[in-house]
């Protein structure tokens, strides 16, 4: 379950597994985003509702092709780095990562192991933080390992960045704030 080794983490997303990861404020939860059996399993160990969403995390803009059709100057500008946006969903985003909503939140990570995990699987994934809805997040991989031991199929050794909260999430039609 625990390791240090990117590219079997990498192996886990890819053959439909979670695992947690730092990430800017804490250790995140993550799976392939169009593996429904995957993400429907992250929620339950969550207990989050479905119609929530998830946020989808990438390395570099190319990861989020499949999500959004378009990224506008703004958005761009603040990436890499610890922001959030909702964008208009693609035509192929599946209902599990947007939930009830016509949008996708989505973020370009400049937290090093983040981005290098979503690089070595060669695809963006699934972040959401790694606590039970409602409770405050795991903030470091020990913490992970006692709130969900089994049921992460891999946990990514690292440390969390230096973000004091999470990540903003801003609606790029609007730029309201959805979470400060």
């Amino acid at each position: 379950m625990y390791s240090r080794n990117l590219q079997h983490a990498a192996q886990v997303l890819k053959q439909g597994g979670l695992v947690a990861y730092a990430t800017e404020y804490c250790f995140g939860l993550g799976c392939d985003p169009f593996n429904r059996d995957a993400v429907l399993r992250l929620l339950r160990i969550k207990r989050r509702p479905v119609n929530k969403g998830l946020i989808v995390l990438a390395a570099d803009l190319s990861q989020l092709a499949p999500f959004v059709t378009e990224i506008p100057n703004p958005v761009l500008a603040s990436w890499p780095g610890p922001h959030t946006w909702l964008l208009p969903a693609g035509p192929d985003v599946p209902r599990w990562i947007t939930g009830a909503h016509t949008s996708v939140a989505v973020r370009v990570t400049a937290h090093p192991q983040a981005a290098a995990l979503c690089r070595a699987a060669g695809m963006a994934i699934v972040s959401t933080s790694a606590n039970i809805a409602g409770t405050a997040p795991a903030r470091s991989d020990r913490e992970v390992r006692r709130r969900f031991g089994a049921h992460i199929d891999c946990i990514l050794g690292g440390r969390v960045g230096q973000a004091r909260a999470p990540t903003p999430i801003r609606d790029a039609a609007s730029g309201a704030l959805i979470r400060p």
